[in-house]
């Protein structure tokens, strides 16, 4: 064995046994960074529990947790071709997830010099400001090129499609797909990076990034308590979102029920989208132009039918030649006219710089949307607003991803325990 293939395998298996000691990276012996680290600890845990959301629980937080400002989203490849070392690293991951939204950097105890540190350390001393970690299944997990990669092909949900070639998609391989999922969400924007780099940083070996996404200034209000946030065209965004305090509605549309495979009961499905926005155009445009577009005012988030954000939007209400005030491809008419056809939204501005070829911005929204089955939600509601909305002049879809998010855990259970069961 050569020198650098044992150092793989070394760290591979330091990474199991790590985990089935249910504590992370812990090497023993003293050392400069065991008081670093036992001084973080202590920094971190001087926050107010109202920062802290707790990771185990019936179902994953980061779902309808009312939505925070910012977002680390990344999508994983396996390499190991060993189911075991998928739930391994599960495991690992679950541990490391519980530590860093409480508010504690990953791994414990005294850390030697000579080795490095469990916990990246750029979080030290923050509070965990309501970081909620997700954790999600892509198809490629199940099957991937016809392949039943790791014997769980037949436990793949119904509604676990791939999605299927959707109108005014130009979508980017390279930012779309992906076997597993992890979405860090906080009100700082570095405790979510450093959330996702950590785990990242755990499966050397076992899986590596494919490719993630940042996200600031939330994009809807998932709570009766949060105020409706503007997209970066300057319109309120997700004024009629789902709001997580009626249950009953999470019942119906968000949660996966009896009708899933009995490892995703509680569970829900994750789509993500990459909408890049062309902003220079929508900015040339007449005001009047831009909100026949939504359907609303751009200052007050009105319908143009109403008066106030939340007025109700009257659909049959005509101008006196005849013409429908809401055009027959508003965006809100298309978003609306299907009650039955409802998502939890939980999208986030993004900017990556500019375009290299167009030298314009590479800006706009990564949307996320949770949902009981795709197939019935937004599969049916893309077709519609792709092949008819107005927006579609000014947005292109260039990153597309689905999910299976399943349940959630209890302490010394992990993410997934039941599917690998």
């Amino acid at each position: 064995m050569s020198e650098k293939t044992g150092q793989k395998f070394n760290r591979r298996n330091m990474l199991i046994s790590a985990s089935a000691a249910g504590a992370g990276l812990v090497l023993g012996g003293g050392g400069g960074y065991a008081l670093a680290h036992t001084q973080g600890q202590q920094a971190m845990q001087q926050t107010s529990n109202n920062d802290i959301i707790s990771f185990y629980g019936e179902k994953q937080a980061g779902i309808t947790t009312p939505q925070q400002d910012h977002l680390h989203f990344a999508a994983f490849n396996l390499t190991t071709q060993d189911s075991n070392e998928v739930a391994s690293l599960l495991r690992i991951w679950t541990v490391a997830a519980a530590a860093m939204t409480s508010g504690k950097p990953i791994g414990e105890g005294a850390f030697p010099d000579h080795a490095p540190p469990p916990d990246t350390g750029e979080a030290l001393g923050l509070p965990a400001a309501n970081l909620t970690i997700t954790f999600g299944f892509g198809p490629t997990l199940f099957t991937k090129d016809g392949k039943d990669r790791y014997g769980l092909a037949a436990r793949r949900p119904e509604a676990l499609v791939d999605l299927p070639s959707l109108p005014g998609d130009a979508l980017d391989p390279t930012r779309s797909g992906g076997d597993l999922c992890v979405q860090a969400c906080s009100d700082n924007p570095l405790v979510a990076f450093h959330a996702v780099r950590n785990l990242a940083r755990q499966a050397r070996g076992l899986a590596t990034i494919r490719w993630s996404q940042l996200g600031f200034n939330r994009t809807a209000s998932t709570s009766t308590q949060q105020e409706t946030p503007r997209n970066l065209m300057g319109f309120k965004d997700g004024t009629n979102n789902l709001k997580v305090e009626d249950p009953s509605l999470m019942d119906q549309h968000v949660w996966a029920g009896n009708e899933a495979a009995s490892w995703m009961h509680g569970g829900s499905y994750l789509v993500a989208r990459r909408i890049r926005m062309h902003l220079e155009s929508w900015d040339r445009d007449f005001l009047a132009d831009q909100e026949k577009v939504f359907g609303r005012r751009k200052v007050s988030g009105a319908p143009l039918t109403g008066k106030q954000e939340f007025d109700a939007v009257d659909l049959t209400a005509k101008h006196p030649d005849g013409t429908s005030i809401i055009a027959t491809n508003a965006h809100i008419r298309l978003a609306r006219e299907d009650d039955n056809i409802r998502i939890l939204r939980r999208g986030y501005s993004f900017t990556d710089g500019m375009d290299k070829v167009t030298g314009e911005l590479d800006a706009g929204l990564f949307f996320i949307a949770f949902q009981r089955d795709p197939r019935k939600q937004f599969i049916p509601l893309q077709q519609k607003l792709g092949q008819r909305d107005l927006l579609n002049e000014y947005i292109t879809h260039n990153g597309s991803a689905i999910f299976a998010c399943p349940p959630g855990t209890q302490p010394g259970g992990f993410i997934g325990e039941t599917l690998f069961a």
